[in-house]
């Protein structure tokens, strides 16, 4: 089963602000990072089951390996939300 992907808009900004940052640090960084989190994107249509829940009732988490962010995301009958790409040097405490 192929899972739909909804990205929240939190999520979206979080992202958008992750890329320049990047970009700014070295030309296509950012874009790689993007190409990079895609990938995960693509386990979570069809895998999402896959990772546990860290925070109750519902929200699961997907660190990713070559970069400091997490995907924090729930499993809703046939979608995947994805609600933030958290970078994990902030305050754990805004985490959704």
């Amino acid at each position: 089963m192929v899972f739909k992907l909804t990205i929240l808009r939190l999520a979206e900004i979080e992202i958008n602000e992750s890329i320049d940052f990047y970009e700014g640090r070295s030309v296509g960084l950012g874009k790689y990072f993007l190409t990079y989190l895609k990938g995960y994107f693509k386990i979570l249509k069809t895998h999402p089951e896959l990772f546990e829940i860290k925070k109750t009732p519902y929200y699961r988490e997907l660190p990713l390996k070559k970069f400091p962010f997490v995907i924090v995301y729930e499993i809703y009958q046939n979608e995947v939300i994805i609600h933030s790409v958290f970078h994990t040097s902030k305050n754990p405490t805004k985490k959704p």
